[in-house]
Formats: C-alpha cells, structure tokens, sequence
C-alpha cells in the first residue's frame, strides 16, 4: 500500500488553514443581517478578515487548532494499522509545521507530548470499510471551547417541559444554545444526534457535522427541525461572539438512531464559527481535496 503521509499532511493544512466555502459564505451573508455598525456585525468582519489572512499565509484560522478527528472510509483489504500510522505521522509533522499547536495532553501528569499524539485516542481515527476502491478521508478539527459548551439532554426533562419527541428535540437545542451565551464563539453549527446510548449518541452528533451547511435532510420531518432551531435559535438575540445580534447559529443538523426503550437522549455538538473540515479523495493513486 503506498504512503499516503503527504496527502493526509495536505488534508490537514487546508482543514486548519481555509475555512471551506459553504462556511464562508454563510459568514458573509450573515455580515448582511447585522446591523451596521454595531459589535456583531463588527465581529463578523474581523472573522472573516482573519479567515482571508489565514488563506493566504497557510496560518491556522483560530489559535485553538482543536482535536483532530479523521473518519476514514476505506477499500477492502486495506491495512487500518498502516493508515493510523501514516495518519500519526502526518499529524505529527503538521504540528511541527505550526498548522496545528500541541494539543495533546495528559490528563493525569499535565505533560503537554509537543506532536499531538497522545494515546489511542488522541487524534481520533474511525474506520469504515467501503465497497469502491477509493480511500475517502473525512477531517474536522473541533475547537476546546466549542466542546465545552456541547451537551447532553436525557428526555423527557420536566425543566424544559421538553417531552420524548421532536418538539423536545427542538426544546434541547434551544436550551444549549441559550446555555452557551456565544460561550463556543458564536456563530456556532448545532449536530444534534436523537438517540443512541450516551457515547454513540456523542458520535452521531459529530458526524452530522460533516454535512455541507447548504445541504437538507432527506427525512422532511428533520428537515424542517433544522430550519426551526436555526430560525428560533437566531430569534434568542446571543450574536456573534455574545455580542448580541440577528446570527446565534449558522445551520443545525440533525440525525435520529435507533435506542433503547428506556432511553432517549438528546446529544448537541456544537461547532464554532470556525468550522474546520475537509474531505480527501485518493482514487487510482490521486488525490483531490474538498
């Protein structure tokens, strides 16, 4: 199997350093909903001043360069230990070029690896086996401070009235966001996740994340959700950075699992206005990057 440290390299200075067009865009057309003038339109113009620095020096977009997450789709017969490997390495090697900051740190002696290779765990790499013989990498790097402000809701939860349907979906969204207060650097994108046990129902949030911000839902039910929380979550005046304003959220997407009986969560990823992911494709030895 050929060595693919370069390209996953590559995959990761374009997810640190170019903020993919569909964010951009939904940043520029939120610059026209603010007022003129005011802290958050302000704040949006200096984001994006930065995202175009950022482009042209291949610096990082957010001093947070975050955990890298890589989902990996691959052809059979592939070796996933080789993969990891050449993906550590990369990671490694981006780190040393300052695309990312050293992020990795024991939790239980403090002590900062200077890589970002930590254990098992850190970077996160899931596998897939794919049907086609083209290796697809998926790569987001989410942002400490957006993390801490994700949660998780166990319905029905009588403090928000919030029930075991859609209605109580869309009343856990609304709380997170609120609970935020442009704490995860709003704008932010809501992946919500219906159902699963806690953990899956943490990784499903994730993954819809990867969806394009100007995509739908084929399910109509979730897609008008979507729409719903967005609206109303703009309708809470947070704003850029807290700042107050007319843009909280940028998009929300959501996902339903399959779950127990007894259990019905409600998870919320949220990702900061610096929405870092990018996709690689290596068919027949080339690779192209989205």
């Amino acid at each position: 199997m050929k060595d693919h440290t370069p390209d996953f390299l590559e995959l990761i200075r374009l997810a640190a350093t170019s903020l993919p067009p569909d964010v951009e865009r939904a940043l520029r057309a939120a610059v026209e909903r603010e007022e003129p003038g005011s802290s958050g339109r302000a704040a949006l113009e200096a984001i994006l001043q930065n995202v175009e620095m950022a482009r042209a020096g291949s610096t990082p977009i957010c001093q947070d360069t975050g955990t890298p997450i890589f989902t990996v789709h691959h052809p059979a017969g592939w070796s996933t230990r080789a993969l990891r490997e050449q993906i550590r390495r990369a990671v490694a090697e981006a780190t040393h070029r300052s695309y990312l900051r050293p992020n990795a740190v024991d939790s239980l002696s403090g002590r900062n690896t200077g890589d970002n290779l930590g254990d098992e765990h850190y970077p996160t790499i899931h596998f897939e086996e794919s049907e086609d013989d083209a290796l697809v990498v998926d790569l987001m790097l989410k942002g400490g401070g957006c993390e801490n402000v994700g949660a998780q809701y166990r319905l029905p939860d009588s403090r928000l009235k919030a029930g075991r349907d859609l209605e109580g979906v869309r009343r856990a969204a609304l709380d997170a966001v609120h609970q935020a207060q442009g704490k995860g650097c709003a704008p932010g994108i809501l992946g919500i996740a219906i159902g699963g046990d806690r953990g899956t129902s943490y990784i499903a949030s994730k993954e819809t994340l990867l969806r394009q911000l100007d995509d739908e839902n084929p399910d109509p039910a979730l897609a008008e959700l979507e729409d719903r929380i967005t609206e109303q979550a703009n309708m809470l005046g947070v704003g850029p950075m807290g700042f107050g304003g007319a843009t909280t959220v940028l998009g929300a997407k959501v996902k339903a699992t399959h779950r127990l009986p007894a259990s019905y969560f409600v998870s919320i990823s949220y990702m900061c206005w610096a929405y870092r992911r990018r996709q690689m494709t290596i068919q027949a030895g080339e690779a192209a990057y989205s």
